[in-house]
């Protein structure tokens, strides 16, 4: 930047805006102002109703410097525009300033936003993100209760944004609910939609929002029919639903009991899936892959695939539990002999664990696919269909009784455990079943195989620890 043209311009400049959402009007006094070669720290941007400590804030605005003729506009990247749309509507009250000082700096850096270790532009992408988070809460959360108005029926919803997305939210409500007649009260403004013109309106208190209506009670049975313990992760509920807006949520409060059962809800649905065969197991492992041939007790089992057996060593120390077989694997009749298998059998090796030796099979014996053209991708499994082919690696177990079983994947750990786990979690580490054996789950090869260059190097180190402590467990049950 060149020295200023106008000693004036030394002089502090207050520039209101008009809300505190006014992202178009921050963008043409910014520009007037990079123009003019105002410098961030001669600039304080007032908000109504947002208080500033700034010293250069008191007073009357001053009226804004007038840019020379021959100076060029400020030129700067897409990505800066998309990331300060958004975080302009944070309740930062810096925000404001956050936006012009990157914008002043893009002049002289115009490459500054592929710097991710700067600060100010660390600082933009966390604001943006948590903006574009409040918004997806609020299309998520908000209730509409039905009232009587006028003779019509009229639809009101409470929320409480934590940031100034009011108004970025209404084409989404007025296009999703055009047909009603609705109103969303916030403590930062209103919105009315008549079926015709969008009104905006002043902040409004909790009690002027109805707390219940007839139609409630039919929606929390509907969503304690759908609610699925086998899926069930407090933790993510918890970050996709936080506490803070279940008071507005019909179905929240069946949320703690509902979680409560989850575990005897979960050992039903097991159960209801062992109960679809006899009380007689098959007698041997020849058996069990004739008759998973012919089972056609789920939905993979009737796709027109054939059902492939497990194969390795009658009575192995160890049993190594996938989650299905692949396109392959379903072609050649055999367990783990894609690129994931051939991966595991890499890092089995390097281990110390000889793979011929291992019994090799999967939770499902069907592949689960879907047709893309000439290819066949891979579905994953659901809990049920889980459930159902337990039967099967349940028998396999019994007979070869193994030492330990490795499990790779949370499809093959619920098909050995009857419940889901958290792989993450619970990897590296030993799980006794009510025999004694030991169960050790890991991730799935092709998790591995997904991942890009930057990040599966430390994966696979972790996979290959993982196998590392099965091998020193192995010899030490041997021992």
């Amino acid at each position: 930047m060149t020295p200023f043209r106008d000693a004036r311009i030394a002089d502090a400049c207050a520039v209101p805006l008009d809300a505190a959402d006014d992202f178009a009007g921050w963008r043409e006094q910014a520009r007037r102002l990079i123009m003019a070669e105002v410098p961030p720290d001669r600039v304080t941007w007032q908000v109504p109703g947002e208080g500033s400590d700034d010293l250069f804030a008191a007073g009357k605005p001053r009226r804004l410097p007038a840019p020379a003729r021959d100076v060029m506009p400020p030129r700067v990247p897409r990505t800066f525009l998309e990331l300060a749309g958004k975080a302009a509507l944070h309740s930062d009250p810096q925000r404001f300033a956050l936006l012009y000082r990157l914008l002043w700096r893009l002049q002289a850096r115009p490459r500054l936003m592929e710097d991710a270790a700067d600060a100010d532009v660390r600082r933009l992408g966390d604001l943006a993100r948590s903006v574009r988070r409040d918004i997806h809460k609020m299309r998520a959360f908000v209730r509409f209760r039905a009232v009587q108005k006028e003779d019509e029926e009229h639809y009101v919803a409470w929320f409480e944004p934590q940031h100034h997305i009011l108004r970025a939210n209404a084409a989404f409500f007025v296009n999703r609910f055009t047909a009603m007649h609705w109103s969303i009260l916030t403590p930062e403004g209103s919105l009315h939609w008549d079926g015709e013109v969008l009104r905006e309106g002043p902040p409004a208190r909790r009690e002027e929002a109805p707390f219940g209506d007839p139609a409630e009670e039919l929606w929390r049975r509907y969503y304690a029919a759908i609610f699925n313990p086998a899926r069930l992760k407090v933790g993510a509920m918890l970050k996709e639903m936080p506490r803070r807006y279940w008071k507005n949520l019909p179905e929240a409060a069946l949320i703690p009991d509902l979680v409560a059962g989850a575990q005897a809800r979960e050992a039903a649905m097991v159960d209801q899936g062992a109960s679809l065969f006899g009380n007689e197991r098959p007698a041997s492992l020849a058996a069990i892959a004739e008759e998973i041939q012919a089972c056609r007790r789920c939905p993979i089992g009737c796709n027109g695939t054939r059902a492939v057996p497990g194969e390795g060593p009658r009575h192995a120390a160890l049993m190594i539990v996938g989650e299905q077989p692949g396109d392959s694997e379903e072609e050649q009749g055999r367990p783990f002999i894609g690129p994931a298998g051939r991966l595991l059998r890499a890092h089995l090796e390097d281990a110390g664990i000889d793979p011929e030796r291992a019994w090799v099979t999967n939770a499902v014996k069907h592949f689960k696919f879907v047709s893309r053209g000439m290819r066949r991708l891979h579905q994953n499994p659901t809990a049920r269909e889980i459930d159902i082919c337990r039967w099967w690696v349940e028998s396999e177990r019994l007979l070869i009784q193994p030492r330990l079983i490795l499990t790779l994947g949370a499809s093959a750990a619920r098909g050995m455990l009857g419940k889901t786990i958290s792989v993450q979690k619970e990897r590296g580490r030993a799980h006794v079943l009510e025999d004694g054996t030991e169960l050790w789950p890991t991730v799935h090869p092709s998790y591995l195989l997904r991942l890009h260059d930057d990040g599966r190097a430390a994966e696979e180190a972790r996979f290959a620890a993982d196998l590392r402590k099965v091998a020193a467990r192995l010899g030490e049950l041997a021992a």
